[in-house]
Order: structure tokens, then C-alpha cells, then sequence
């Protein structure tokens, strides 16, 4: 599929990502998670079964895989 932002000519590919979110005042990490990403600019689409799927993991909030530091930009 041709990437929806108008400038570019690039075209999505099924990839792997890092989706990063705040929820309920924490910083939430999922990695692994299922995407099509530009090969041009990098823009990345989620469907609506993935959006679903990460709603339920911040929802059921059970013990993380890892713990990563947190820095701020200072």
C-alpha cells in the first residue's frame, strides 16, 4: 500500500515495532508489536486488532517482561 502522507513516494511494509505510550501517568513500552511501516519516511500504521490488543495489555497492567530506565530531557 502507498504511504498516505502526500509527499512521499514510499509504500508500507510489514514490520515489527516499539510502541511507547503514557498511560495513567506511566510510561508503558511494548516491543514486538505488529505494524505497517513506510520504507520511505517511517510512518507507521497500526491496525485496528493491534490498537485493541495494546488497550487490553494497558488495561490488565500485569507484571512487565523488563524494566528500562527513564531519563529526562533536561
Amino acid at each position: 500500500m502507498k504511504c498516505t502522507l502526500a509527499s512521499c513516494p514510499g509504500s508500507y511494509e510489514s514490520r515489527e515495532v516499539l510502541h511507547a505510550v503514557r498511560h495513567r501517568g506511566a510510561v508503558v513500552v511494548i516491543d514486538h508489536v505488529p505494524a505497517e511501516v513506510c520504507n520511505v519516511c517511517g510512518d507507521v500504521l497500526l491496525s485496528p486488532d493491534t490498537i485493541r490488543h495494546i488497550e487490553r495489555i494497558l488495561d490488565q497492567r500485569s507484571t512487565p517482561a523488563e524494566s528500562v530506565p527513564l531519563y529526562r530531557y533536561a
